[in-house]
């Protein structure tokens, strides 16, 4: 048995079985966009832990980062002791986040938790009680955020009851018959029917969905949704956990509409792999709330503010929007290649910088989603030394999060093997 086959079976003794394993592949070390495991065998990551490290595994400045501070101490809890470098952190998010009106950020440690935290500031500053979110958003694990979260399984199933006062709406997507004016109606819709808009806090949103399937919010319908939010009082909040941080050619993915946020969620990319989450928003709605009314014992631990600096450097120092940019080159010219070749397989090609899709059908029918071969591709990944992501509502988008800092030769020989697996794989 293999050391892989032994921990695995250790896992499964240990481990609740809800906790997972897609690849019973078990890391010892990793470096940039490479991952090798207790067997020897390497792997070219395209997944990045779920686009959390952008600035790749084991990056020296993040290693020093942390290091240095693990030295000094690593926890006294921002609340009670705070440090210097959560405040140079607070000071650089503030700067970074899109548009010029004044902004604060409260700290927390997951992603799941800066959602939480968004929608009770925006009901503490409206005084109001409704959330509106999307069709096959994600936004955590957490009983708020599964209600928030519009996909059931596995997500959701068993785990109900969920808060009230939480309403979907239509996403747009073109491909599959949702146009913007559908999902405008039907929030309208949703006006006269179910929720007064003077009762609605807020409306959240993903730039582009995550694990829904990286569908893209255009800028037009962004541009839309900031007008209605203004004219009814609704907080707009853009969550941007997955696809911060440089991910998407861009700082942050709303800055593609060029609309300003009133909350923005983050997390992921932020501190490289140390948990970190934030939202950063509009002072006058981020002090709508009672002190001691936001925070938590781990919210933006020393550690991690010290890992998010560094992360901040290595983007600005290491080019890494301009290398997203080129990422999505890459891959949009090598798998462009991929669907000339096998059109009726290929739905679409999709998404920003380093965050790409690839959603597969059944005989060029975007409403019969490939599920089979997508499972097929996903579980030879491995085999072939990928690590590789699924997606979408009906688990049919192969996801591509490759670290930003990965290099020329390592990007190319990842495509190339995902040729090879896709073509092997598609012609059984």
């Amino acid at each position: 048995m293999s050391n892989n086959e032994q921990l695995q079976a250790r896992k499964n003794a240990a481990i609740a079985s809800g906790q997972g394993t897609l690849y019973p592949a078990y890391i010892e070390h990793a470096k940039n966009s490479e991952l090798w495991d207790v067997d020897g065998n390497r792997y070219i990551d395209f997944g990045a832990g779920i686009a959390v490290c952008n600035t790749g595994h084991a990056h020296p400045k993040l290693v020093k980062a942390v290091s240095e501070q693990m030295a000094k101490f690593s926890h006294t809890c921002v609340m009670v002791n705070p440090y210097e470098s959560a405040v140079v952190l607070a000071e650089k998010l503030n700067a970074i986040a899109p548009g010029d009106t004044p902004k604060k950020t409260v700290f927390i440690s997951t992603g799941a938790e800066a959602v939480e935290n968004a929608v009770k500031i925006a009901r503490a500053y409206t005084g109001r009680r409704g959330v509106i979110a999307f069709n096959g958003g994600f936004h955590g694990r957490t009983n708020l955020t599964m209600g928030l979260t519009g996909k059931i399984t596995p997500y959701k199933d068993k785990f109900g009851p969920f808060p009230g006062e939480i309403f979907h709406v239509p996403f747009p997507i073109p491909m599959h018959g949702v146009t913007e004016k559908d999902s405008l109606k039907a929030i309208k819709n949703l006006f006269k029917v179910d929720i007064a808009p003077a009762d609605v806090a807020a409306l959240i949103i993903e730039p582009i969905q995550g694990e829904g399937g990286f569908y893209e919010a255009s800028p037009a319908f962004l541009q839309a949704l900031r007008e209605l939010c203004d004219e009814h009082g609704i907080v707009l909040i853009c969550d941007e956990i997955q696809s911060g941080f440089a991910r998407t050619g861009k700082m942050f993915c709303t800055e593609y509409a060029g609309i300003e946020p009133d909350l923005m969620t983050m997390a992921k990319g932020i501190a490289g792999g140390v948990p970190l989450s934030a939202v950063v928003g509009k002072q006058h709605i981020m002090d709508a709330s009672p002190v001691g009314g936001l925070g938590g014992t781990y919210g933006g631990s020393p550690l991690a503010t010290a890992a998010a600096l560094a992360v901040l450097d290595v983007i600005e120092e290491e080019k890494l929007i301009s290398r997203a940019q080129f990422i999505e080159s890459q891959f949009r010219e090598t798998l462009g290649q991929l669907e000339a070749e096998f059109p009726q397989l290929i739905g679409d090609i999709r998404g920003k910088g380093a965050m790409m899709a690839l959603e597969l059908v059944v005989d060029g029918d975007a409403d019969q989603p490939n599920v089979d071969l997508t499972k097929a591709i996903i579980g030879e990944a491995m085999s072939h030394g990928l690590v590789l992501l699924a997606c979408g509502f009906y688990g049919n988008v192969i996801r591509f999060l490759p670290p930003l800092t990965i290099d020329d030769a390592t990007l190319a020989e990842g495509l190339n093997t995902f040729v090879a697996l896709f073509k092997k794989v598609a012609t059984k």
